[in-house]
């Protein structure tokens, strides 16, 4: 008697809760799952299982590569600010006619005395910095930061996965790190630099919330970018296991 094929998964990941998905699912012999990473960082962690890297060429692209390999589900698992591959997603999604989730980690949110100031985007962000202050740890990523070079009076702590490409802040120092930090390594870092405001996406990873608590500590203001709308209609699981129960029922 022939058994019934194994259903196919597609996740859309680079995020540590992608990650985890894929190992939990690793062991379903109903299933074969494919992670997709963008291939943006030169040496990524990369999840169990089947691993394809490189762009889809739109959703189009996306939506081809889902018929091809005969895609059952897509789980949207990239980061919080992937508004684009997201965007392919729900259209590709929609027109192949796929059930899609969108695996998204809860925000941060602000305790009592921290003094955040709500930015809708780089740009935005950039105007508060010349009220707040000259010396600034900027920690949301490599890709953005053109948008700060006209800043020349401020100068710049950066952090990164890779080494950041011209043109950058004038005034500026790079640390090529990736999470998870220390609330100690965090809080000797702004004494070190003598850091004054902090700027930061709401991504909610726990890896890199020890930098808002060191900011709350030392009483400096963070300039918090909110995320982007995820797709209307698209159902959404905080965790790994609650995308892991949806798939179950969906496939069922």
């Amino acid at each position: 008697m022939n058994s019934a094929p194994a259903r196919h998964v597609l996740i859309l990941g680079g995020t540590t809760e992608a990650r985890r998905l894929a190992e939990e699912l690793a062991g379903a012999p109903a299933l074969r799952v494919t992670s997709s990473l963008a291939g943006r960082v030169a040496a990524p962690r990369l999840p169990v299982g089947q691993v394809r890297i490189g762009g889809f060429g739109g959703a189009e692209g996306m939506a081809r590569w889902l018929r091809e390999h005969q895609v059952d589900a897509l789980i949207d698992a990239t980061h919080p600010f992937a508004d684009t591959i997201s965007s392919h997603a729900a259209r590709a999604a929609a027109d192949v006619h796929v059930p899609l989730l969108a695996l998204r980690r809860p925000g941060w949110v602000p305790g009592p005395g921290d003094r955040w100031h709500s930015a809708g985007s780089l740009a935005e962000a950039a105007r508060l910095l010349p009220d707040l202050g000259e010396r600034i740890f900027l920690t949301t990523g490599r890709m953005g930061l053109a948008t700060f070079a006209h800043l020349t009076r401020q100068w710049f702590l950066v952090r990164s996965v890779d080494a950041p490409e011209p043109p950058v802040p004038p005034r500026m120092e790079v640390i090529l790190d990736r999470g998870p930090f220390t609330l100690e390594g965090e809080a000797e870092l702004l004494r070190r630099h003598r850091i004054e405001v902090l700027v930061t996406k709401d991504s909610g990873a726990h890896a890199t919330a020890p930098k808002l608590t060191a900011a709350s500590a030392a009483a400096l203001p963070v300039v918090i970018i909110r995320r982007p709308p995820a797709p209307q209609g698209i159902p959404v699981a905080e965790t790994p296991s609650e995308a892991a129960t949806w798939l179950r029922t969906t496939l069922a």
